[in-house]
């Protein structure tokens, strides 16, 4: 699979060295970018609440830049959620509030 650095739309920050595409489960026509590991140029908002399309609890990721909303922590995911097919990446970005470029390695592949 591709792995994608993210930078926030808004004000260019890289919010994400690992990003990789993903959907949302719930709703398939949701584009997203999610990571496994949380970079230090995004914060997580105060709040949790409960999705509209299932029980997990997230809770709004900030850039630490600009302050806008680009995605969600899912905090505490639910039992279907855990059960449907998942690579363990709780961290979300919405894939309109960023900017990806594709990563390469050494080579340039």
């Amino acid at each position: 699979k591709l792995v994608y650095r993210l930078s926030c739309r808004h004000c260019h920050q890289i919010v994400c060295s690992r990003g990789m595409k993903a959907i949302l489960l719930a709703d398939t026509k949701v584009e997203l970018y999610s990571t496994d590991t949380p970079s230090t140029t995004i914060h997580l908002m105060d709040k949790d609440y409960l999705t509209r399309t299932c029980h997990c609890r997230i809770r709004d990721v900030a850039c630490l830049e600009c302050g806008n909303i680009i995605g969600y922590h899912v905090v505490s995911p639910c039992k279907q959620c855990l059960s449907a097919c998942n690579n363990g990446h709780f961290w979300m970005f919405h894939a309109d509030s960023c900017l990806a470029i594709e990563r390469k390695d050494p080579s340039g592949k």
